[in-house]
């Protein structure tokens, strides 16, 4: 029964639960040890020293840390974890021991007061340090994440166990008993830590390998230093901790004003400690997972400084213990709970081996210099200067500012240590790795391509020269006329029509002689923009010349430039000449180069009494007719006979032509683009080819347009714009979406997933049950028919995983949101579990609650039994299934559906046929009829 509702609550699996309980009490052991111990200390050194001695006991700390670490770093080194605990463990238990006896003798005094106070802060922070490191071997960062809320809670039960426990004990057997009592519990700690590490450790492996550029043999100062991630850790270690000791100070000083007595003293400071606990254990059980889970580490990590920061401007207002109590409430209450579910959180995305290396130093080493600085700061500051008690609250407003800052920064460092660390567990380091060429001015380079390079790095650089039509390369352009390839003619040609204003070329008419269509037009455009006023005597000498490719040429230009010139239309009888080039070719009289010629001039002149005759080409036996037919449509730009050339989007030998087409046809296509889709005017075989036409734009109104029909009741056509608007933030990142609805159809897209997810979980468990089942029972038709459908909903789960993400980045960072993909898809567990966490950070709010779910199922092996039951929701009967699945719009898993329907037999599934008996689209009807058919049959 507890441990059922244990499981329910904290979300402990199976295989989990020993363990887990088994740190717990470690952890309880642990803390209930120190609450007795610390109390205790604290109080003899306070009655016999004063409050006067504390600056001077914390720099005595530091220096101890510090001269400690360096043997602690080698024992590290040189034995295992495991090791290292016992001899801490048994080492502490002889202390306390030895410090029971002296206290039964009454000679604990001076010196030995320092030694057991500096022993007690040291024990205090390397404990839980070695537990955590200890945590970090046990489970892996997905088990940590569910797990460390419950056995933190062993700490903050602990706590109040051993706080209460002095409380009451303290005035009874007295202080130097505690320690007997202190020294047992601790003993148990034994046993526990090595069956956690047989059970395990041991078991797992305790070296978890990682890729690293750090070169982990250096010590571990180094290793903080040239990591900025640990570098903020240690700084926000450091200033919490000053900050405590300051608050330490404040309350012992008050404290000890108000009780003389020793073992009131002791009373007091443990009746706070334990209620300090127990609100920290309602907060970790209630608010903690709440909290953190939901508003994430950044928000989680600031409450702590923020309520001190509240509660100093309350002391300095009210400067009594009372007001004391408040900050001290604040460090103690939040400090164990939100705060340190948040801080351990923090290092998730460091590789095991560099947290082992280097968090023991920040938790001791730091722990202890920032305690050393504290007492600096009260000796040489507060008392130095003989400052009161309100200054002390100035200095703690301060620091926390620094300390706001320090979080600030590490939160930042959080998401690009986890986004690296999935680099590199994914390999995607590699595909990204930038190659540096040598500086070489860009003038410079270009007039070397077009001197030395090749015909593709010539033609590249001249498309380039055409978008920024630079007149300083008229010359090096003009020069290209003499090169060998006809395209790099062509191109320079079109480049000098921008470029040169002032002069024509003299190689023109040697141009004109190249038997190249494109390139005497090219050229006749050339020497016409140099005819500034009167273009007749142009006309006059090419259109009736002797050559016909120039003379087509010459006409195509007519028809270009008389589009908007109704009296050069007139003069020249384009309407005439245009007929009887239709003629001539009707008569079977010319070639096929001529034909392309003709269907060209048709395009430009964009005159609807040829309008027909222009779109009848398309049916033309030749491809590369229909080729020039397509492109000559999207020259016309005329939204009824753009039309037609749509439905060639299905055919890959015309697709590219088509969006050569649509891009001279210009944005005013996207309009009718969307309409198509929306009204879905066109077979699914045309559909889901038209986004990425859309795409093409890369646009403001391409985007706009896209959203439009981002709800298409078709998840292949849906999955096709989600791609495309993907691809448009790729590259246009300064395009604005409405994030609004990209989360609405991201809501709708986790809907569809569970409901997929619900479908295929039912389908696996019949297939499981019917496994055992003779041939007679189920028959291979049957099977085939289940595992058709089952690689379906398989599919279709993928590709809603690839929308849902498609779709996360254009509301985040897309960079972010594809590595976290990749880590999902990755082979390796551990990728898995870094993405998710890097997801579980990135997300918010409701997305987060919504999506997180799904992203935990589809890193499951759905197609293990055990991994299913692991999946939260509720699971259809396979009528209800059935139902959904039919209800949806995908016509593939509907055909499946009813193939199967077919194929059991069943009258129970008679009334669901019966609704598409004559359903509009022939192929669910056909399936339809022919499941009815095979259920009655059989009645």
């Amino acid at each position: 029964m507890v441990e059922r509702l244990i499981k329910k609550i904290f979300d402990v699996r199976e295989g989990e639960f020993k363990v887990s309980l088994w740190m717990l009490a470690y952890i309880f052991l642990v803390i209930a040890v120190l609450l007795i111990i610390k109390p205790t200390v604290n109080a003899l050194f306070l009655s016999e020293l004063g409050v006067e001695q504390l600056p001077f006991a914390f720099l005595l700390v530091a220096v101890t840390a510090v001269a400690t670490s360096y043997f602690y770093s080698k024992a590290v080194s040189k034995y295992p974890l495991k090791k290292v605990i016992e001899i801490t463990l048994i080492s502490s238990i002889i202390i306390m021991i030895g410090l029971g006896i002296l206290l039964s003798f009454e000679v604990v005094s001076g010196v030995l007061l320092y030694f057991f106070y500096i022993w007690v802060a040291i024990y205090a922070v390397l404990s839980a340090s070695q537990f955590w490191v200890l945590a970090n071997l046990v489970f892996n960062i997905r088990e940590a994440k569910r797990l460390f809320g419950f056995i933190g809670s062993g700490a903050i039960i602990g706590g109040i166990f051993g706080g209460y426990l002095t409380s009451i004990l303290a005035p009874i057997i007295g202080n130097e008993n505690l320690m007997f009592v202190a020294a047992l519990l601790l003993f148990f700690c034994i046993p526990l830590l090595r069956n956690i590490w047989n059970i395990r450790v041991k078991k797992n492996g305790s070296v978890k390998k990682h890729k690293s550029a750090t070169n982990l043999s250096e010590p571990p100062l180094k290793l903080i230093l040239k990591s900025k991630h640990l570098t903020y850790i240690a700084s926000i270690v450091a200033v919490s901790v000053v900050v405590a000791k300051l608050v330490d100070y404040l309350f012992s000083d008050f404290a000890s004003s108000s009780f003389t007595d020793a073992d009131e003293l002791t009373a007091f400071f443990a009746f706070w400690f334990s209620t300090f606990n127990l609100l920290s254990l309602i907060i970790q059980l209630f608010f903690t997972h709440r909290i953190v889970g939901i508003w994430g580490v950044g928000f989680s990590l600031l409450l702590l400084p923020i309520g001190i920061f509240g509660g100093s401007i309350l002391f300095l207002m009210l400067p009594e213990l009372s007001a004391v109590v408040v900050i001290k409430a604040m460090d103690g209450v939040l400090k164990q709970s939100i705060h340190k579910s948040a801080s351990e959180l923090l290092t998730l995305p460091l590789p095991f081996e560099l947290k082992n290396k280097t968090k023991s130093f920040i938790d001791v080493v730091v722990d202890s210099l920032a305690t050393g600085i504290a007492g600096c700061l009260l000796i040489f500051v507060v008392r130095g200067l003989d400052l009161p008690s309100f200054y002390i609250g100035i200095l703690i407003i301060a620091l926390v500012c620094l300390w706001l800052y320090f979080i600030y920064k590490v939160r930042i460092e959080y998401y690009k240590t986890f986004r690296n660390n999935l680099e590199v567990l994914t390999d995607s380091y590699k595909k990204t790795k930038k190659v540096t060429d040598t500086k070489v001015s860009v003038v410079a380079g270009m007039r070397t391509v077009f001197k030395k390079g090749t015909e593709e790095q010539i033609l590249f650089m001249l498309d380039k020269l055409m978008e920024i039509n630079d007149k300083r390369f008229a010359d090096d352009v003009e020069l290209l006329l003499e090169h060998p390839s006809n395209k790099v003619k062509l191109s320079a040609i079109q480049n000098l029509y921008f470029l040169n204003s002032k002069s024509m070329t003299a190689e023109v008419s040697e141009l004109l002689k190249i038997d190249d269509r494109e390139l005497t037009i090219a050229t006749l455009a050339y020497i016409l923009s140099f005819a500034h006023k009167d273009k007749s005597f142009i006309f006059d000498a090419y259109l009736e010349h002797s050559n016909e490719r120039i003379a087509t040429a010459a006409l195509y230009c007519l028809a270009r430039a008389a589009k908007n010139n109704y009296s050069l239309k007139q003069r020249y009888s384009l309407l005439d000449r245009i007929s009887l080039a239709l003629k001539t070719i009707a008569s079977d009289q010319k070639d096929l180069p001529y034909v392309a010629s003709v269907i060209e001039i048709l395009g430009v002149a964009n005159l609807p009494i040829f309008h027909n005759r222009l779109v009848a080409f398309l049916q033309h036996e030749n491809e590369e007719i229909v080729k020039t037919t397509i492109k000559a449509i999207g020259t016309a730009t005329d939204p009824e006979m753009v039309q037609h050339i749509i439905p060639f989007l299905a055919e890959k030998a015309f697709r590219p032509t088509v969006l050569e087409a649509f891009n001279v046809y210009g944005q005013q296509i996207l309009p009718i683009l969307k309409n198509h889709v929306a009204e879905r005017r066109q077979p699914l075989s045309v559909l889901r080819f038209i986004p990425a036409a859309m795409q093409s734009f890369h646009s403001k109104e391409a985007v706009h347009q896209l959203l439009g029909i981002l709800n298409h009741e078709d998840l292949t056509v849906r999955l096709e714009v989600v791609r495309a608007l993907s691809a448009i933030r790729a590259t246009h990142p300064q395009l604005k979406f409405n994030k609004y609805k990209v989360v609405s159809v991201i809501f709708d897209e986790c809907k569809l997933h569970h409901q997929t997810l619900s479908a295929m979980h039912t389908q696996i468990i019949i297939s499981y049950r019917n496994r055992n089942k003779s041939k007679k029972e189920i028959g291979d038709a049957e099977r085939d028919a289940r595992t058709s459908l089952l690689e379906l909903l398989e599919r279709r789960l993928d590709s809603g995983l690839e929308r849902i993400f498609k779709l996360l980045g254009l509301r985040y960072q897309q960079k972010d949101v594809a590595i976290a993909y990749e880590g999902l898809l990755s082979q390796k567990q551990e990728a898995q579990h870094n993405a998710i966490e890097f997801l579980d950070n990135l997300l918010t709010g409701e997305l987060k609650r919504r999506l997180l779910p799904i992203i935990e199922e589809s890193a499951l092996d759905i197609s293990s039994e055990e991994e299913l039951q692991k999946i939260k929701h509720k699971i259809p009967t396979e009528l209800e299934c059935f139902k959904l699945l039919l209800q949806g719009n995908d016509l593939k898993i509907k055909l499946a559906v009813l193939y199967l329907i077919a194929q059991q037999k069943e009258s129970r599934y008679l009334h669901i046929v019966a609704k598409y008996l004559d359903d509009p689209d022939p192929k669910i009807k056909s399936f339809a009829q022919a499941a009815h058919q095979s259920i009655t049959s059989v009645g």
